[in-house]
């Protein structure tokens, strides 16, 4: 799908505010609200645009402890990764998950409440899993740019 400045200028704003009026949203971006809409819902149809959603403040939820893990699996064939994937995507601490090429195999971000809960999460589940060769955890210090 073609994107012009327009339509760029458009997910821009949604991005940073998805919450816009479509007036509002219009108006940011030069249009009349009519032919905004127009465009939004062919962003939407088109699946540039995946949906809508509350940013929540992870320390609201206590889990504002987050560490990115990397993990290197020992066992490559497609049966173990699928398992290997799906249960670290089932995880409720875990919120990210990348595949990578070369090593790590993985990142993993996890949130949890602190040091302690992500030990039970680290020995309990993750190290449990028979694929897993080797982890290193590094705590976050402090987020820069996000688009979460």
């Amino acid at each position: 799908m073609h994107l012009d400045s327009v339509d760029r200028d458009i997910l821009f704003q949604l991005r940073k505010d998805g919450r816009l009026t479509n007036v509002e949203l219009a108006k940011r971006v030069g249009l009349t609200p009519p032919p905004c809409l127009r465009r939004v819902k062919r962003l939407e149809d088109a699946g540039v645009i995946r949906g809508y959603r509350a940013q929540i403040d992870p320390a609201a939820l206590a889990r504002g402890f987050e560490v990115i893990v990397a993990v290197e699996i020992s066992i490559n064939d497609l049966q173990t990764v699928e398992e290997f994937e799906t249960a670290i995507a089932s995880y409720e601490e875990v919120v990210e998950f990348h595949r990578l090429f070369g090593r790590p195999d993985y990142f993993v971000r996890v949130a949890v409440t602190d040091q302690e809960v992500f030990e039970t999460f680290l020995t309990g589940k993750l190290m449990g899993l028979r694929a897993v060769a080797r982890v290193d955890s590094h705590l976050i210090m402090k987020k820069i740019k996000t688009d979460d």
